[in-house]
């Protein structure tokens, strides 16, 4: 992803918490399901196209049943756009994302430690805010000169969960664009390309790992299939996204529901 949208992309999935959709939210003990993909071909309202850069062709989503799941697919060729919605998460109560997701294959050129690497066949990505008095002062100015310029809402902080074509699995890094975004390989390699696979990340860990310990909350969540810099093409898809208690397991079985 370039720089200009590399920036741009804070503020587009922070500008989703104006949106009309309700955020996620559910009862103590029941997972939050993020996503009602069973409506074939129709993107449910909650979830944005969010396109960043115009000069470059956007990402295509669908939903479908793919292999027996209510998925969303996503086709890149030499595109970008997100698939994103707004969240309203309590991490202390379940702060543990589960998704399904799969790709035909990983990208060749792709490479997160270098800017003209950064793309990824598929990517789950958290964004977070925090309270202003828990940040630094250089922190506050820095987020502060980035909202004057892409938008008022960038978020405090974001983790990104990719599936990576060269580093190995556990593997974390800082984008190579801002240090705000922290980078997580969470599947590498085409060893269980072509098939659905299943996930399990302690979000608000991840986050206090990257970030340290502070009062995050979660504003929104974020698919992609990314491939505007290396210009290769990927098809990408997800499905039963749903929070979790820490000592809860992910829940497969049910369909997704609002």
């Amino acid at each position: 992803m370039h720089l200009t949208s590399r920036t741009l992309l804070s503020a587009a999935l922070a500008a989703l918490l104006q949106a009309a959709a309700p955020a996620a939210s559910a009862a103590s003990g029941a997972p939050v399901r993020v996503g009602d993909f069973s409506n074939t071909g129709a993107l449910p309202p909650e979830w944005q196209v969010v396109h960043i850069d115009q000069r470059v062709p956007a990402t295509r989503y669908r939903t479908l049943q793919w292999d027996g799941r209510a998925a969303v697919e996503a086709s890149a060729t030499a595109s970008m756009a997100l698939l994103a919605r707004p969240l309203e998460i309590d991490l202390q109560k379940t702060p543990v994302l589960c998704w399904m997701w799969r790709v035909d294959a990983v990208l060749q050129q792709a490479d997160l430690a270098r800017k003209a690497g950064d793309d990824y066949a598929a990517r789950v990505y958290v964004a977070f805010s925090l309270p202003p008095e828990s940040l630094g002062a250089g922190l506050r100015l820095k987020l502060a000169l980035g909202r004057s310029l892409f938008g008022n809402l960038v978020p405090d902080a974001a983790v990104n969960y990719v599936w990576d074509n060269r580093h190995p699995v556990g593997t974390r890094a800082f984008n190579a664009y801002t240090d705000r975004a922290a980078m997580v390989v969470q599947r590498s390699g085409n060893g269980q390309a072509a098939k659905w696979v299943a996930e399990r990340v302690n979000v608000l860990a991840d986050a206090t790992k990257a970030f340290g310990a502070l009062p995050f909350k979660a504003t929104s969540l974020a698919i992609a299939s990314d491939t505007d810099n290396t210009g290769e093409t990927a098809r990408a898809g997800f499905a039963d996204l749903h929070f979790v208690a820490a000592d809860e397991a992910c829940d497969f079985s049910a369909p997704s529901s609002k």
